[in-house]
């Protein structure tokens, strides 16, 4: 099974995540989410599959978010319109995204990666 690790190569989570799939011979596909963001389309079916709030999608700790004042903003946002901000720049979306499709975690915690990635 080879998963997509969506991830920022500077990102201290991703870091601990990637560490915690090559210590699990966990195979995957290496992206940036910054050179490749994904499209809304894409986000669309992450957040599908994922069975968490849209919002949860959104990096609240990076300079983008407080920027642009979004913690303000996205409670009058359409879903539409929070995909496509999240669509226009990586830096906006938490990190690292792993899915194989079907599954999806977001950010990293040990015991969730155990528990869909094992």
């Amino acid at each position: 099974m080879t998963v997509k690790f969506i991830q920022y190569p500077k990102c201290t989570t991703c870091k601990k995540a990637q560490k915690w799939l090559d210590e699990n011979d966990v195979q995957y596909e290496n992206i940036h989410i910054v050179e490749q963001t994904p499209t809304k389309e894409q986000l669309k079916a992450y957040y599908e599959a994922s069975g968490v709030p849209l919002k949860k999608f959104f990096n609240t700790s990076g300079m983008k978010y407080r920027e642009l004042e979004l913690k303000d903003k996205l409670p009058s946002m359409s879903e539409d319109e929070q995909l496509e901000l999240l669509a226009s720049d990586g830096m906006l979306i938490k990190r690292p995204i792993v899915t194989d499709g079907k599954k999806l975690t977001l950010g990293f915690k040990e015991s969730d990666f155990s528990e869909t990635w094992k």
